[in-house]
Formats: structure tokens, sequence, C-alpha cells
């Protein structure tokens, strides 16, 4: 870590035994209502961090004193004091395990990783968590990824992040399942309206409004924020819309919510080691995405006497992306002229249409079980997916600035059409064995088949099917009110996307975001979790939870990178068996008028089978499987790139008054190997470490008139979170353009977080 220059300022048997405990539980008389053991159903309306839905809709929340596994829960007041700029940021900032690629160089495009998994926006990054808003998974139909900036922050209630791979949340929930419940009028009446501005002539205006009578309710929150980028050619755009009605009556409450995106974003991609002198600069350019999204969910759970409720889930979600990339030609030969298909670059556009509808039915009930009480649920979910794909290529020049501007014609590589059908049945099961020991069981069966459908003729045609019933089993152990124990262990699986079923031929790498052709059939990714942990607390003011864990994939698939553009050319493959496994800990207290929250994790994720991978841009690469290869040799205990060994994250808050308040946070992380160092052997060697200061604080005005401010990256360092090797075609003088491809340098790229930022704003609030 190194401050900037000067000039810069700027996550069979056992199934038998969960459905006999469902049915049985099902066929029990409802325990009669008790209200100091009586849980409370998990709708929109009842935040309480205490109790955690245990299944996807709601229903009898679970005490979190019962999960096992070590739950983290965000509220709305961390997000609403950290004015992030999407819900990434406040998943980096507050939860533990958490670390960030930001692969792109852009504000609203960075890789999630949770405990070693990936819930990324970028096409081609293996995704590994289920994000669910209101109940819905989100996961994009096409490769799974995960736009983080289609969640809109002020619609956030809460998020809770369910460790390990609970099949109940079904498909990729190999490392975790992240909860998103959205706020509604009955839990935020009032009306707030805010605008703020500061660094690189950032914008942002806020609105959102809440309110109720007796039995209906409205929410509404809007957004707009427009940013120039702290980088050159990155600035970004937002406009989001949230709105929700809701009906409640003593035994039945209905949501019905639409959201609306409509966002913008330049990358600046990564950069050579050599291009730190000025880490502002770019590449090459331009590369931007558009991204609109419609998204209506309704949501219903009607009581059917008792403890029994009954939870339905309807939905439609349409993503429009365009993306475009420029690409160096490592192939080019200048002795050969400009002649189609020779050009220093070229210029891929992609256009990507994606909908996804879905309908879920679950049943949740508290019984008396041979004298215990009981809270099983039982569910299915139906979704299908429908994706239009069109790719068309474009020759182009590189001009001074290093843009790739051209006239020349444009053709259309790929036009496929894909669909998706996903059919999921689980169960889970609380068991009381006696008020200090519960017995958690769960299970589920999924069944995913893919539909490839290749329009330009018959190359990419393909059907695959994918069917496995993945278990869970756990148990919590608490001696005294104070501490629980636990210990589980559960599995789940990732299927193929038709990205990496249609880009797995070694023979014929794809350019990302994807350049297809017909090959080679996947596995699915299994994933085994095993974790026991601790979690308890010293008086009314300090907690703290521990946790280990070893969660092991078979059949992890990975993007094998085979040179090109900063490492953007590669296939799919199976790689045989990978592990991620390490230490959570957590404290968080009050010492009045300070509250304080500290997380340090241990993150160890590594490869366990031998692999011969393609990396031409590693300094150890060898012939080893050809005369004219460039292998290396990953060795079982070799680290997988992008993944710190150590993450460390302190919050504190000051709150003399309820007139004021300051708060910092700090992050920091290890070091990291780059994309192609699988081996770990690269001269150039990691990433650095680095850490991180940011401030956050807030006075009131008047009752209802307040100012804000933050400040990030305060000591304006010099930090990257995510590397790459590849060549630098641009190592002349001036960082000019070589065209012999041959003298082009290995190096290692990087991807440079901002500068420090600071930003002031006003809010005003209405009465309730």
């Amino acid at each position: 870590m190194e401050a900037r220059p000067a000039a810069r300022r700027g996550l069979a048997r056992l199934c038998a035994c969960v459905l006999v405990i469902g049915a049985l539980a099902l066929d029990a008389e409802a325990q009669e209502s008790n209200p100091a053991e009586a849980a409370q159903p998990t709708t929109n309306e009842i935040p309480t961090i205490e109790v955690v839905a245990p299944a996807p809709l709601p229903g009898f929340g679970v005490n979190q004193n019962q999960i096992p596994a070590n739950v983290q829960t965000i509220g709305a007041k961390q997000i609403e004091k950290s004015h992030p700029m999407d819900s990434s940021e406040t998943l980096e900032r507050y939860l533990g395990s958490v670390n960030i690629n930001d692969t792109q160089g852009g504000p609203l495009q960075a890789d999630v990783n949770f405990r070693g998994f990936t819930a990324s926006p970028i096409l081609g990054t293996p995704q590994g968590i289920s994000v669910f808003v209101d109940g819905v998974r989100v996961n994009e139909a096409f490769g799974d990824t995960v736009n983080w900036d289609l969640i809109p922050p002020s619609a956030i209630s809460r998020i809770t992040v369910i460790p390990g791979s609970n099949p109940v949340f079904g498909l990729n929930t190999l490392g975790g399942a992240l909860a998103v419940s959205t706020k509604s009028g009955f839990e935020f009446p009032g009306t707030d309206a805010s605008i703020e501005y500061g660094s690189w002539d950032r914008r942002t205006v806020e609105i959102s409004s809440g309110g109720h009578g007796e039995e209906a309710e409205y929410f509404v929150a809007g957004r707009s924020t427009n940013d120039n980028g702290w980088a050159e050619h990155n600035p970004s755009r937002q406009k989001q819309l949230f709105t929700k009605l809701g009906y409640q009556v003593e035994d039945t409450d209905i949501d019905a919510s639409v959201t609306y995106a409509d966002n913008y974003a330049e990358g600046n991609q990564t950069i050579p080691l050599s291009f730190l002198a000025d880490p502002r600069q770019i590449y090459s350019f331009p590369d931007w995405q558009y991204d609109k999204m419609w998204f209506a969910n309704v949501q219903a759970s009607h009581s059917l006497g008792g403890q029994q409720v009954l939870s339905a889930d309807v939905y439609f979600r349409s993503v429009r992306s365009s993306i475009f990339n420029n690409n160096v030609n490592n192939n080019f030969d200048a002795s050969l002229g400009l002649v189609p298909g020779n050009f220093p670059a070229n210029n891929i556009t992609n256009g990507i249409d994606q909908n996804r509808e879905g309908l879920s039915l679950q049943y949740n009930g508290i019984s008396n079980l041979f004298g215990h009480r009981n809270n099983a649920t039982v569910g299915a979910a139906v979704d299908h997916g429908s994706i239009a794909f069109t790719q068309f290529f474009q020759d182009a020049t590189i001009q001074p600035d290093r843009s790739t501007p051209s006239s020349e014609p444009v053709h259309e590589q790929i036009d496929l059409n894909s669909g998706d059908d996903n059919i999921g049945l689980y169960a889970t099961d609380l068991f009381e064995i006696r008020k200090s020991l519960s017995l958690t069981l769960a299970g589920r069966f999924n069944r995913a088949i893919l539909h490839l459908r290749d329009r330009l003729g018959t190359a990419l045609n393909g059907d695959h099917g994918f069917g496995r019933f993945n278990p869970a089993v756990g148990f919590n152990f608490s001696p005294v009110s104070s501490l629980t124990t636990y210990a589980s262990y559960n599995q789940g699986m990732r299927v193929p996307t038709p990205v990496e079923l249609t880009c797995a031929d070694p023979t014929a790498p794809c350019s990302l975001p994807n350049a297809f052709t017909a090959d080679p059939a996947l596995k699915p990714v299994i994933s085994k979790t095993f974790e026991v942990g601790a979690r308890g607390s010293l008086g009314q003011n300090f907690s703290w939870s521990s946790a280990i864990y070893r969660s092991t994939l078979d059949d992890d698939i990975q993007f094998i990178s085979s040179g090109g553009a900063a490492g953007t050319t590669g296939y799919f493959k199976n790689v045989g068996q990978t592990r991620r496994q390490g230490v959570e800990l957590g404290f968080n207290g009050t010492v009045k008028p300070i509250t304080w929250r500290f997380n340090y994790d241990y993150i160890q994720a590594t490869y366990r089978t031998p692999l011969t991978l393609n990396s031409p841009d590693n300094s150890t690469a060898q012939p080893l499987t050809c005369p004219t290869c460039t292998d290396i040799q990953v060795l079982p205990g070799n680290r997988i790139p992008g993944i710190p060994l150590h993450v460390a994250k302190l919050d504190l808050d000051y709150e003399p008054s309820a007139r004021w308040g300051v708060g910092m946070n700090v992050i920091g992380q290890s070091s990291t190997f780059p994309r192609g160092d699988e081996n770990n052997r690269d001269v150039q060697g990691p990433v650095p470490g680095f850490a991180v200061v940011n401030l956050n604080g807030q006075i009131k005005l008047t009752q209802r008139l307040e100012l804000f401010a933050k400040v990030d990256n305060l000591f304006d360092r010099l930090y990257s979170s995510y590397g790459v090797l590849s060549a630098n075609a641009f190592h002349l003088p001036g960082h000019a353009f070589d065209s012999n491809p041959a003298n082009w340098p290995r190096e290692q790229f990087r991807s440079i977080g901002p500068g420090r930022g600071v930003w002031v704003g006003l809010s005003y609030h209405l009465a309730d």
C-alpha cells in the first residue's frame, strides 16, 4: 500500500427424514399460541433482526440462535448512514468474509466475494452465491450474474446473509444465500428527500415516501445519480424507482412491488504496472454497459389458523443489456496491411435480453410433535428464463489516445436463443429436542433444463439437463441463554450456464463477455460444507460470534485465461476439486456514546486437484502439453486468484446526542494473486494488500433538516483489489501502440481503486 502521487486527489435418507417430519408436523395438532414462545412471521413488516427466515418466502421466523450458521444482518440505518453508490458497497463495508474485486474499474460493476465465492455482474465469472429480493432469486438467466446496481439501496429494509451451502435456497447456493427485504409503509412511514454533491461531479437526488392506513400501505423510493468518474473515461449514471403497495388484515398480507432501473457505466479496465505513474489513465476505450430492468413481484401470505401460514409469490423480471468492448488484436500482422480480420483492434457489441418469470408456494407451520415444538416448512418453486443474445464484430484502428474508432462494416457473429426451466421442491424442519438443543433437517431437489438454439445455423444447438437432491443437517446447543453453539453439514449445486456451456473448448477460446462455439459439456458444481461455531453475549452491550467452515467443491468451473488483452480471452473448464475454508470472528458492542463492530476473517481458497493450465503471460509458463504450448502446473494448495487470506473491518459510530454523530469505517485485506497466476509463481508476485479508511457524519440543523457528509479513502491511498496477467500493447514511449505483438511485454494489470472522495448533502424529513 502506498500513497498516491501528489498530483492525484482525487456472499435419500435425509430426504425421507425431512419429509416424514414435515408430514407429521402437518398432521399434528397445532400448538396452542403462547405469547412468550410464539415466533413472529417474517413478513416485510417485521424487521426483527433476531428472527431469520429459514426459507425464501415469509413464514414463522426462526430465532437466530437456532440457525446452525453464522448469520449476519445489515439494517436500513447502516445503509442510510453510508450513502452507498450501490448495494455492493454496503456489503463490503459491513459484512465479514466479504471482499470486492473491482474488475472493471467502475463503481457499478464490482464482484462481491463471500468466503471465497462470488456474486458478480460480469459474464464469465463463476457464480457461487444466490441472491434473493423479497423471495425472488435475482441471479440473471444467462450467466447467473448479479447486477448489484439493479437493487436500489434506498428501498432496502435489511440484508441477511445465511452462509454455507443451504439447499433450501436452491441453485447457486454454494457459499451462501443473501436475502434482501424491501421497505414498506407500515415499517417506514414518512417522506424523506435528499440531495448530494461532491467529488468527480457526482450528483445524487433521492426521495422516498411511505405511509399506511389501518389495512393498506404504500412505499415509494426514487433515485438519480450522475458521476463523471474518478479516472479517465469512466462516467456512470443511475436511475432507480421502487414502488410497493400492500394490504394487511388480521390473517392476510399482500404486497405488490415494481422496480425500474436504467443504468449506464463506463469502465476504465485494468491497467499495466507501467501505467501507475498516473493511475487515472485508461488502457484503451471505450468500454461501456447499459442495463434497463423492469421487475414486478406479488407476494402474499395467509394464516390458516393457529400457527400455520401459506405463502405464495409470482414475479416477472426483464433485463435488457447492451455491452460494448474494445479489444487489442494480439494476432495483428502489420506486414499484411489493414485487411478484414487483420486490424490492430476490434470492437465487440453484445445485446442480451433476459426475461425470467416464476411462481413459488410455501407452507410453514409450528406444531407440538411428540411433545416437542416443531417448525416445519415445505415449498415448491418453478421458474422459466428466456434469453436472446446477439454479438457483433467490427475491425478497428487504434488512435494515439488509445481509443478504437471505426467505420468498418459490422458483422453479426452470434444470434443465440437460450431458455432454462428450473423446478425446486424443498423442506426444512426445526425440531426442539429440548429448550437448549434443536435439530434442523433440510433438503431440496432441483431439476434444471437448458435449451440452446442457434439462429444463424445449428452449431450452438443443444439441450442439457441436470438434477440432484441436496441435504442439510444441523444442531444448535445453548447451555445458557448467553451462549449458543452449533454444527452443520449441507450441500448445494450450481449448474453450468449457457455462457459456460458454449465456451468450454481450450482449442477455441472465447473473447469475453462472449464468443461462442460448440463445446464439450460441463458437469454441475457440487458444494459440501461443514461448519461449527459459537455466538454469545457478555451483558447487554457486548456480543460476539465465531465460526470455522470448510466448503469443498467437486467439478468446480473456472474461467481459464488463454491470453488476449488483459486476460479477456479464454475458456471454461471443470477443474476438479477446489476448497474454501476459514475462520470468522465478529465482535460488537456499545460504550455510550460509541457503538463499534469488528470482523476478522481468514479465508483460504485453494485448488485441490493438480491441473495443467494454459497461461501464456505467466513468467513460469512452459511447453508441458505440446511443443508450442505455454502451460503452468497448478498443484494442490495453490491459492485461487482474487481471494485474500485475511480480511478485517472496523466500524465505529460516535453519537453523543440525537442531533449529531460521526462514523469511521476501516477495510483492510491482505494480498491476492492475479488471474493467470493460478500456480502462484509469477515473478511479479501478488497484488498487494491494503487498508482504506472511510468517514461519515450527520448533524441536524433543524428538527427536519439534516446536513450529512462522507469521505471515502480518507488518506488517498493507491490500492488495487484485482489483478490479471496480460501482454501490454502500449509499452512504447508515451504508451504508444506497438504493432508487433511479439514485442509486447508480459505485465501484471491491476484495477485501481478510486482516490479520496468527499461528498456533502442535505436531507429533509417530513412528518410521519
